[in-house]
């Protein structure tokens, strides 16, 4: 007798969630790399001028953007203080957005459960960091998650 997998639907909202941190990601990477001073909530208002963002995933990749606004110096804090032998500032642009994406949502996003930040985290890594980003961003936010706990 054949077994059939059974696959269990995707739904919407976690599709436009995974979606809102990629584009986070791309608003932090502009962001970062400008050094002109601005504010995530303002290098994203620029993305939303001139790019074309479902509508559906703005208001969380805003969340993201406050919220790093508001309370980035901390998540700066709580990762260099589990980086061994790395600083946050000498990491690579895309690790350094997706560490901080997936800790700010780990350390003030109560309704984001820890193991899917660092799952988002280690998948955003895979398709936008280097060869070795993936295991990187999974232990420093493994690190995270075991000093929270």
């Amino acid at each position: 007798m054949k077994q059939t997998e059974i696959t269990v639907p995707v739904s919407s909202a976690r599709i436009n969630r995974t979606r809102a941190r990629a584009w986070a990601i791309q608003m932090h990477y502009q962001w970062d790399v400008s050094k002109n001073g601005s504010s995530l909530s303002q290098t994203l208002e620029d993305i939303l001028a001139n790019r074309r963002v479902s509508a559906i995933r703005i208001p969380y990749v805003k969340r993201i953007a406050s919220n790093l606004d508001r309370y980035g110096t901390q998540v700066d804090d709580s990762l260099n203080g589990v980086l061994d032998n790395w600083r946050l500032d000498r990491l690579a642009a895309i690790d350094r957005a997706v560490l901080r994406i997936a800790a700010l949502e780990m350390l003030f996003f109560n309704d984001v459960p820890h193991k899917v930040s660092i799952l988002e985290g280690v998948r955003l890594a895979e398709l936008y960091g280097g060869s070795e980003s993936p295991g990187f961003v999974n232990g420093v936010l493994d690190a995270l998650m075991a000093g929270k706990g």
